[in-house]
């Protein structure tokens, strides 16, 4: 049985997708191999389902590979799976299956519209659901707002986060009409961020009549 171990990759995947198994053996003389989950319960064993879980199928199983497939994956699938080889003594080879939790589109409270100039708001923009906590920026045009405030709270799942940005602002008459944006990154978005926005209405606090001006 030399040469003979089992190969394997980590797997990542987006909550609610597939995530793909394999495992592949080189040189085998004809010798089982066998997935099972972090909690150690056999998925198969060859071409034999052993967990009875409509997710788990096969894909393709020789002497030189045994692939398998988690359709519509939770966030309790995570952890390490194992294949092995039952060779004497028996080897393994160990994949970790992480799985990323989407944020949930961004809302923005605190807004007020229309606003005086010289008035100020507190604007908080949250987002639940990610894995890992997802980023929070804010735009104002095109130009990111720094100083800002992030607070990061672990969601009742105990998995994933609702991450939360809050920025101060202080109504100024040239940003009238101006787009004020809360951007959210996460590496489940496939760099296309979840964007809300709100358009600043700012009304002057004095009217001058054309009379005082003479």
């Amino acid at each position: 049985s030399q040469g003979q171990f089992p190969l394997t990759q980590n797997v990542t995947v987006i909550e609610g997708e597939t995530a793909t198994l394999t495992c592949r053996v080189d040189q085998n003389d004809n010798t089982s191999l066998q997935w099972s989950n972090p909690a150690q319960q056999t998925l198969y064993f060859d071409d034999k389902k052993a967990l009875r879980d409509n997710r788990i199928e096969l894909l393709r199983a020789s002497w030189h590979e045994l692939t398998i497939r988690v359709t519509d994956v939770s966030l309790s699938d995570e952890g390490q799976y194992t294949c092995s080889l039952f060779t004497m003594p028996v080897k393994t080879s160990k994949a970790f299956l992480t799985v990323l939790g989407v944020p949930e589109t961004p809302q923005i409270s605190g807004f007020i519209s229309p606003i005086m100039e010289g008035d100020w708001m507190e604007l908080t923009c949250k987002t639940s659901g990610s894995k890992p906590a997802a980023d929070i920026r804010w735009f104002k045009n095109d130009k990111e707002v720094k100083d800002v405030k992030y607070l990061k709270e672990e969601d009742a799942n105990r998995k994933t986060f609702t991450v939360s940005s809050t920025m101060n602002y202080r109504a100024d008459r040239s940003d009238d009409g101006a787009v004020i944006s809360c951007r959210v990154d996460h590496e489940s978005l496939n760099s296309t961020p979840q964007i809300a926005m709100q358009v600043l209405e700012i009304h002057c606090k004095y009217y001058v009549s054309e009379s005082d001006e003479l």
